[in-house]
């Protein structure tokens, strides 16, 4: 049985090189992907709990947009 890749590493290599006109050292590219999965987890758990909250059973696309608001508290 042949090996299944987790994700396809050309294509993080060239987007990270795109945004940054730089060029992506031997294993970045994990790093990059790794923290991507984990920013994911901990949006769907906030995003979870905040649907749990407000009594939804379901993930929706505007609990995930709640979550990800940015709230400024201080004046300018």
């Amino acid at each position: 049985m042949a090996v299944q890749k987790l994700y396809p590493r050309a294509t993080v290599k060239r987007i990270v090189k795109a945004h940054s006109n730089r060029s992506v050292s031997k294993n970045a590219d994990i790093l990059i992907f790794l923290d991507y999965i984990l920013f994911m987890q901990e949006l769907m758990r906030e995003a979870s709990i905040r649907s749990r909250k407000s009594g939804e059973k379901n993930i929706s696309a505007n609990t995930v947009r709640k979550v990800t608001e940015v709230r400024c508290f201080w004046a300018i």
